[in-house]
């Protein structure tokens, strides 16, 4: 990575999820979830963009009366980094060393630091070509989730495999096993992320529903970024907003956006 590079994000949001129709928009605290995730993200201080990346015009409506960037995609696409692939590409000039990071719009906890996590490795290594958010799994009920994709990685901190399973395999679930989820935060060199979305599906993304699989079926590897320890939950059913709401105004970013 370049001292020019520049460092582009994109909320990807689609209103037809299969589990929670409507999603992006569904309020939590008194703003819709995506709005607290792009708020929070817009906390990091280095993007040169940050774009909400939709199919639906109600996200766009909202985006617009927000002032909020958006670039339209197209509605075929099935995968989040397929959205923001193409998102990145509408933006114009974007060199293959540039830095696309993808903000999924269902982790309404996210914080700018670990939008920093995600960022460094590309400084810290020059041969990393993808990097993602690695959350510590705290308990055996998100241990079992299967809407938590789990990741396993090897002693260098490259990632072998994502599971809707929970991994690794244990008797008994204790913290001290380190399992660890995808935390919804991925970052990609241009050139990378052109190259996965050119790939098919691969045999793993589609039996465990995990798209970055198809980079380890293709023999890639994407670093894992650790996030601090503080509760971090997602949304994927109604049910979740609840849960959020019993933290998110505790939360010291709360205040802040």
């Amino acid at each position: 990575m370049t001292s020019t590079s520049k460092i582009l994000g994109f909320v990807p949001a689609r209103m037809a999820a299969s589990r929670f129709p409507g999603k992006p928009l569904a309020d939590i605290a008194g703003r819709p979830l995506l709005e607290h995730c792009y708020l929070r993200a817009r906390l990091f201080e280095r993007w040169d963009g940050l774009f909400i990346a939709t199919c639906d015009d109600d996200v766009r409506a909202f985006a617009e009366d927000k002032d909020y960037p958006v670039i339209m995609t197209v509605d075929t696409h099935t995968r989040a980094l397929d959205r923001v692939a193409e998102a990145a590409e509408k933006c114009g000039d974007v060199s293959d060393d540039d830095i696309v990071v993808c903000v999924q719009g269902d982790e309404p906890l996210l914080g700018p630091d670990m939008i920093e996590a995600v960022i460094q490795p590309f400084f810290d290594d020059p041969e990393v070509e993808g990097t993602l958010l690695s959350v510590p799994i705290p308990d055996e009920e998100t241990f079992h989730n299967p809407d938590m994709v789990k990741l396993v990685h090897d002693l260098k901190g490259d990632v072998l495999f994502t599971s809707r399973a929970p991994i690794p395999y244990a008797r008994k679930f204790s913290f001290d096993i380190g399992a660890k989820r995808v935390g919804g935060i991925f970052g990609f060199r241009w050139h990378f992320l052109k190259w996965f979305t050119d790939l098919p599906e691969s045999p793993l993304e589609i039996a465990e529903a995990c798209d970055c699989n198809r980079i380890y079926d293709n023999d890639r590897r994407q670093r894992v970024a650790p996030a601090p320890a503080r509760p971090y939950l997602s949304v994927d059913s109604p049910e979740d907003i609840a849960r959020v709401e019993a933290v998110i105004r505790d939360d010291s970013l709360w205040r802040k956006y």
